[in-house]
C-alpha cells in the first residue's frame, strides 16, 4: 500500500500528512509526546480495507507548524485544522479518531461539527463532558500544585528538563506509561526532582517500539517541546471556550478503546462509566488486558480490528 507524505495549507497553518488509500476517510489524530508515525500500523491496514486515511502531524508537531503564541494552540484551533485538512483535501465528511490528546480533539470535533464528522473513536482518553469549573483552577482548589497539568503551565520549567535529551525523555514516558510497568500505575504527580524523575528507568525501548521506530518519533521533537506543552497550557481557555457546550452530547456512532493498564483512564473511570449517557450513539467500549497507554501501538492489532469493525457500522448514506 502505497502512503504519501505531503504539506497541506489548513486553518492559516501548514500540517504534513501521511494519506494512503481510497473512500470514506478516516482522520487519525496522534497525541502527546507522539507524531503522525504512532498510527504506522494503522494507515496501511485501513487503508487496504477501503477507506482513505489520513494522519496528521497535529499542530506543533514533527513536520507540522508550530506558532509562537500559547493562545494559538486552543482546542478551537486543533479542532479547526481537522475541519481545514479535509477542506483542503477535498473532503466534506469524515470519521475522525483520536488517542490522548488527539482524542480530545476527536470528540470535541465530533460535538461542535457533527455535519462533517459523521463518526468518531477515542482512544485512552474517554469523552469528558464541560466540568462545571475551569480543570488547573479546580486543581490548585484541590491542592494538586504537583500535578503534571500544572507543572507544565509556566513556559520553559518543563521544556528545560525535557529538551536536554528528547531521546530520554521519551524513553521514560513510553516506557512509564506501558501496560509493562508493575503496579502502581503512574499518578501523573511530579516529583520533587521533575517530571522524569516521575517514571522509571526503563531497561531499553518496549518491545511494541522498534529502535527505527523510536528513532523517527524522536526526530519528532528536534524543535524542543514548547509547542505541544503549549496545548496543556490553554486547558482553562479552553473551558472558557467551550462554554455554550455545556452539556452536549455526541450523537453519532461512537467507539471508546483503550488498554486496562492505562493510567489516564484510571484517573477518569467516571466519564467512562458515564458514556452510556454521554454518548448516546456508543457503538462499542472496549478495555485491552494487560495494554497501557499508547494502546494502538502496544497492540496494534487489536486496535485496527476494533476500528474496522467500527467502521463497518457507519451508514455509506451518512458519507
Amino acid at each position: 500500500m502505497r502512503i504519501e507524505t505531503g504539506d497541506f495549507s489548513t486553518n492559516g497553518i501548514e500540517l504534513r500528512a501521511d494519506i494512503a488509500g481510497s473512500g470514506m476517510p478516516v482522520l487519525l489524530c496522534h497525541g502527546f509526546p507522539e507524531s503522525r508515525h504512532s498510527w504506522r500500523h494503522q494507515v496501511p491496514a485501513l487503508a487496504e480495507a477501503g477507506y482513505r486515511v489520513i494522519a496528521p502531524d497535529m499542530r506543533g508537531y514533527g513536520g507540522s507548524s508550530a506558532p509562537e503564541a500559547i493562545e494559538d494552540f486552543t482546542i478551537l484551533h486543533l479542532v479547526g485544522d481537522m475541519v481545514g485538512l479535509l477542506d483542503t483535501l477535498g473532503h466534506s465528511k469524515a470519521v475522525i479518531v483520536g488517542h490522548d490528546w488527539g482524542a480530545h480533539v476527536a470528540w470535541t470535533a465530533a460535538m461542535l461539527r457533527p455535519d462533517r464528522f459523521i463518526g468518531v473513536a477515542g482512544l485512552s482518553v474517554p469523552f469528558i463532558p464541560r466540568t462545571t469549573s475551569a480543570p488547573l483552577a479546580t486543581l490548585r482548589r484541590l491542592g494538586r500544585e504537583r500535578f503534571y497539568w500544572l507543572w507544565f503551565e509556566p513556559r520553559g520549567r518543563a521544556e528545560v528538563e525535557l529538551d536536554a535529551d528528547p531521546a530520554e525523555s521519551l524513553r521514560r514516558m513510553y516506557w512509564g506509561l506501558s501496560g509493562a510497568v508493575p503496579d502502581p500505575l503512574w499518578n501523573g504527580m511530579v516529583a520533587e526532582s521533575g517530571f522524569l524523575a516521575t517514571f522509571p528507568v526503563p531497561a531499553g525501548l518496549p518491545d511494541w517500539l522498534t529502535p527505527e521506530d523510536f528513532s523517527l518519533q524522536t526526530a519528532a521533537f528536534a524543535r524542543g517541546f514548547r509547542a505541544p506543552l503549549d496545548w496543556y497550557r490553554n486547558l482553562d481557555r479552553n473551558w472558557w471556550l467551550l462554554g455554550a457546550f455545556a452539556g452536549a452530547r455526541i450523537t453519532q456512532p461512537a467507539m471508546f478503546l483503550a488498554g486496562a493498564r492505562d493510567p489516564v483512564l484510571n484517573w477518569r473511570r467516571d466519564a467512562y462509566a458515564a458514556h452510556s449517557e454521554t454518548l448516546p450513539g456508543l457503538v462499542a467500549s472496549t478495555l485491552l488486558p494487560g495494554v497501557g497507554h499508547w494502546v494502538q501501538q502496544e497492540a496494534p492489532e487489536a486496535v485496527t480490528a476494533a476500528l474496522l469493525d467500527f467502521l463497518q457500522t457507519i451508514k455509506a448514506s451518512d458519507y
